[in-house]
């Protein structure tokens, strides 16, 4: 555990004593609750909504505690908001000791935190007590607005140092995808205290919306990685038609993650860094084993059909509504940052950020792995000096830059540094070279230079 880490988790603990502290010693439980047997009540309601948490990709949890706990916070105040929300979310995980005791204050604390702010903002809007009117359903929306910010933003800055990722990137991703329907839990939260008001045990017919909501998130969550296993199934498939790239696409994406973070790229460009590295060479499904896995050099007609598998792969993705973004990736993964690549020729930033990622991963993997053309890789400081020799010719500098952040080339000495660059292939003889050569620009066996990184 970092040190950061450690601070953060210290401080939001004890900032959630003093709240609770100052709630319980300050604020005096509202009659609208109907004393402790209410606040138990409530606190038991949150219990069960609390038991079954749904966990999101980032690494946070969502259950539909928020709609008892904001019930509760509008009936009793800061003094109720604080217990129930204390000792309404332990988790069957907590009881069973799946999750450590430091992880388990913080957590109560991510949730008493908000519980008293949105406490706080409902008896500032509608005054102490619920009463069944316009202004109070205002006011507890209000509370619900600021709970749900206080209590992503925790459960987010958590994840994000654990993860090593951005903040904003967890908190963004999450939100995406359920934000909307928790937000919806303050009018639920609403009703809720409506029906205590007038008829106490109406408050348990709304069980089954808070079910069928905690449902909706299960099956978005469950969609989502159905979505990527499928995904990667294929990526897997595709590797496993030569033993010597059985792992390939899988380190690829691994690679590009980590350098995406590096680069700060939003969350939306990690999913499809995600998806687009594992996919990058789905167009190689379309070439025959006697060209994918020829050990000796190909001829020219062998390495135009090779280099077609980019063109190839967006046209087989492309009916994939889910998969737009990643097309771009997809068909540009071979583009030389001096425009000597292929199929389109782009030239720098003309080629998107994502796919010079993936170009870079790309090749990495391939240079330090072995291949039947090339049975013995290259050391990591090889491999490293070649990227920085072709730096502003085949490769984005600025990638290559991030790359060297990352642990794939912790230990590399400096003294893989690269040596002078050769001269890049000019514009204009372009086509007339890769046609003498016969080779894509980006492969040592089939381009003849065997100064040039391979990223098959």
């Amino acid at each position: 555990m970092s040190v950061r880490l450690k601070v953060t988790m210290m401080a939001v603990v004890l900032t959630a004593i003093i709240a609770m502290v100052l709630a319980l010693a300050v604020w005096p439980l509202y009659s609208g609750i109907g004393g402790p047997l209410g606040v138990a009540y409530w606190t038991f309601l949150t219990l069960v909504a609390s038991a079954f948490p749904v966990m999101m990709p980032r690494g946070t949890s969502v259950s539909v505690s928020i709609a008892p706990i904001l019930a509760g916070a509008a009936l009793g105040g800061p003094a109720a908001a604080v217990v129930i929300a204390a000792f309404g979310t332990t988790e069957w995980r907590e009881l069973r000791g799946r999750i450590p005791w430091y992880a388990t204050l913080y957590n109560h604390a991510a949730l008493i935190l908000p519980a008293v702010l949105a406490a706080l903002v409902y008896g500032v809007v509608a005054g102490p007590g619920f009463s069944p009117d316009i202004r109070s359903f205002g006011a507890l929306v209000l509370a619900g607005l600021a709970y749900f910010a206080v209590n992503a933003i925790l459960a987010s800055t958590l994840a994000a140092l654990r993860l090593g990722s951005r903040i904003s990137s967890v908190l963004m991703s999450d939100v995406r995808m359920v934000g909307g329907s928790l937000l919806g839990m303050a009018p639920l939260a609403w009703l809720m205290a409506l029906g205590w008001h007038f008829v106490w045990w109406s408050t348990i017919l709304f069980a089954l919306p808070l079910y069928t909501t905690r449902a909706a998130y299960q099956q978005v969550v469950e969609m989502r990685r159905m979505f990527t296993q499928t995904v990667r199934a294929l990526a897997t498939a595709i590797d496993a038609r030569d033993p010597y790239t059985k792992r390939h696409s899988d380190d690829v994406q691994r690679i590009c993650l980590d350098v995406g973070r590096l680069m700060h790229c939003s969350e939306a460009e990690l999913e499809a860094l995600e998806w687009g590295a594992l996919l990058h060479d789905i167009g190689k499904i379309g070439i025959g084993d006697a060209v994918l896995l020829k050990p000796a050099k190909l001829n020219r007609e062998e390495r135009i059909l090779m280099n077609d598998h980019p063109a190839m792969g967006e046209e087989i993705l492309r009916p994939v509504g889910r998969l737009q973004a990643e097309l771009p990736l997809i068909r540009h993964h071979h583009e030389w940052y001096n425009g000597s690549g292929y199929p389109d020729h782009l030239v720098g930033e003309a080629i998107p950020k994502l796919a010079r990622i993936i170009h870079v991963a790309d090749a990495w993997e391939a240079m330090t792995a072995a291949r039947p053309y090339r049975m013995i890789p290259l050391t990591a400081e090889q491999a490293l000096g070649e990227l920085r020799k072709f730096a502003g010719i085949q490769f984005d500098p600025a990638v290559v830059d991030a790359f060297t952040q990352t642990d794939w080339v912790a230990g590399v000495p400096d003294s893989a540094a690269p040596p002078p660059r050769p001269k890049p292939v000019p514009l204009f003889r372009r086509a007339a070279a890769m046609a003498s050569r016969g080779g894509n620009g980006g492969d040592v066996r089939n381009s003849g230079n065997g100064n040039t990184p391979d990223a098959s």
